[in-house]
């Protein structure tokens, strides 16, 4: 019984998805080119996430070594890295891209931070302000590729 309403539910949501893409389709005509830039700058990618915000992450990241770089469900994930100039402190991050738009809360940064005591790592506390830099230099960067992609 379960099945078969779960079932009618997958149906119904098919069912549902098909008539929007058909009322859209419905709308289309007018050849106004600032409309259909903002609306390829917004939608979503072969990869299953907003393509501006996952190349700006990559990016960001890239001084880091990688552990994991999901582009479909959108995580990116970094071991962890020490500054040269500071290497008994050490930080790893997590990016992480909720949504196909290109907006501030389609983006979730989360860090984790340890210090070097007497030869053992221990955790310390991450200043909020740190992970919100980092969520601001992503998105500015993805804002910067997504006005230079649209001309």
């Amino acid at each position: 019984m379960a099945f078969s309403t779960e079932r009618a539910g997958r149906f119904a949501r098919v069912l549902l998805l098909g008539a929007g893409v058909a009322a859209l389709a419905a709308c289309g005509g007018g050849n106004d080119k600032r409309l259909r830039a903002d609306l390829a700058a917004s939608q979503v990618t072969a990869i299953g996430v907003n393509s501006y915000l996952w190349r700006a992450s990559l990016e960001t990241l890239s001084f880091m070594p990688l552990t994991q770089a999901d582009s479909a469900g959108g995580v990116i994930v970094t071991d962890w890295y020490a500054n040269p100039s500071s290497p008994e402190e050490r930080v790893k991050l997590s990016v992480t891209i909720l949504d196909q738009d290109l907006r501030a809360d389609a983006l979730r940064v989360a860090a984790s931070r340890q210090v070097l005591r007497d030869g053992t790592w221990i955790e310390a506390p991450v200043q909020a302000a740190t992970v919100q830099r980092l969520e601001d230099i992503i998105l500015t960067k993805a804002r910067d590729l997504r006005r230079s992609a649209i001309g």
